[in-house]
């Protein structure tokens, strides 16, 4: 028999969050996505609760949960703010996970413990100006030049990109091999050479720092390379995989802040002289929001259960990304509606969930990426 059921660890772990998130993160989350402003603030209550190392083992200084444990904290983050789940899930998913994964141990020391513990916050630099859902076409280059590694080029879109303290970056060192001669680097934050530029103005998830960054003559120790030298791309998409369950469990979050928040419109607005989900055209709606999101959860759970036991779990990464991304989008576009005129002002976050919802469709590969990715395994 399948058991549906969290253990009572994971319950108390989702109230402990849930009530985390309710008292401390959600009272600031309308000012913050109004004025753009990066939520500094809740970086030291976020690292007390290992939230900033969730699946690093704690002699890494980090919480040693599993990915499902991830999802369950992702989701209670994202009900109440999508831009602070989306820092936690980059954080932990993408840069930190990165370092620890494929990193050796004197980097694990020197950049995985701080980045656990929250002194400092990590970001992972792969997409280009010129190079999105195509790698093969990245153009930031890094050259061994005696003891030391050269990069030059740019990227764009990096969340965390101007207030991170250590950056994981995707270089070719051999351009002729496509993506079998992509690389990964560790730097830090200050290192001559690296620029921050441009920080993006967004649709949604405001407060999460989005920016670009350059590379001139940037300068890093020959042991700074990550992994494998040319094989940067491969554990790249690794990382993605496990990036994409963190992605779908966000996505959930914010598609559940919208039908609880339309239950409750749905019970206090009245037209006609009744509440309107006395109505069979809200009460459907409202039916079919719910019944979305449970399969939504079931497919993130899905995957992250497979990553935790060990088991191949791309396809199952991609399906829970994918769904649970246009599940948030129907929910928070219904949600709108529901609410009707209310859900077009900023009075109410619905239309906040709505703009954050749809980076969940974009970020960590597009629902088009994902739609090849399970194709080609399907195929293989």
């Amino acid at each position: 028999m399948i058991d549906f059921d969290l253990t009572e660890e994971q319950k108390l772990l989702q109230q402990t969050i849930r009530e985390f998130a309710a008292a401390e993160i959600a009272p600031g989350a309308a000012e913050r996505d109004e004025a753009m402003r990066f939520p500094h603030e809740l970086i030291p209550p976020l690292a007390a609760l290992k939230l900033l190392g969730i699946a690093i083992p704690e002699q890494y200084g980090g919480a040693g949960l599993g990915a499902i444990e991830a999802a369950i904290i992702l989701e209670e983050i994202a009900r109440v703010d999508g831009a602070t789940a989306l820092l936690v899930a980059s954080h932990n998913s993408l840069c930190t996970m990165h370092l620890y994964r494929f990193g050796n141990e004197a980097q694990r020391q020197r950049y995985v413990v701080p980045l656990a513990k929250g002194e400092k916050l990590g970001a992972w630099a792969l997409t280009e100006p010129g190079s999105g859902s195509d790698a093969a076409a990245m153009e930031t280059s890094a050259a061994l030049q005696g003891d030391h590694w050269v990069l030059n080029g740019s990227k764009l879109f990096i969340t965390q990109g101007s207030v991170a303290g250590v950056y994981v970056i995707t270089a070719s060192t051999d351009r002729s091999q496509g993506t079998r001669g992509i690389s990964a680097f560790v730097v830090e934050a200050g290192t001559p050479g690296l620029t921050v530029g441009k920080v993006e103005k967004k649709l949604g998830v405001r407060a999460s720092d989005t920016a670009a960054l350059h590379f001139d003559q940037l300068k890093i120790p020959k042991e700074n390379l990550i992994g494998t030298l040319h094989r940067g791309f491969d554990d790249v998409l690794q990382i993605l995989d496990g990036g994409r369950i963190g992605i779908g469990a966000m996505a959930v979050g914010l598609a559940r802040a919208a039908l609880e928040d339309s239950i409750k419109y749905a019970k206090e607005r009245e037209q006609f002289g009744r509440p309107i989900g006395d109505f069979q055209a809200i009460q459907w709606k409202l039916s079919d929001m719910a019944t979305e999101i449970d399969a939504a959860r079931l497919l993130v759970y899905r995957a992250a259960l497979l990553k935790d036991a060990g088991e191949e779990y791309k396809q199952a990464a991609s399906e829970a990304k994918l769904f649970a991304s246009e599940v948030a989008m129907r929910a928070t576009t219904q949600a709108i509606q529901i609410h009707g005129g209310s859900g077009y002002l900023k009075d109410y976050p619905v239309e906040r969930y709505f703009r954050d919802a749809k980076l969940c469709e974009i970020g960590e590969g597009t629902s088009e990426i994902q739609r090849r990715v399970i194709a080609k395994t399907l195929l293989e």
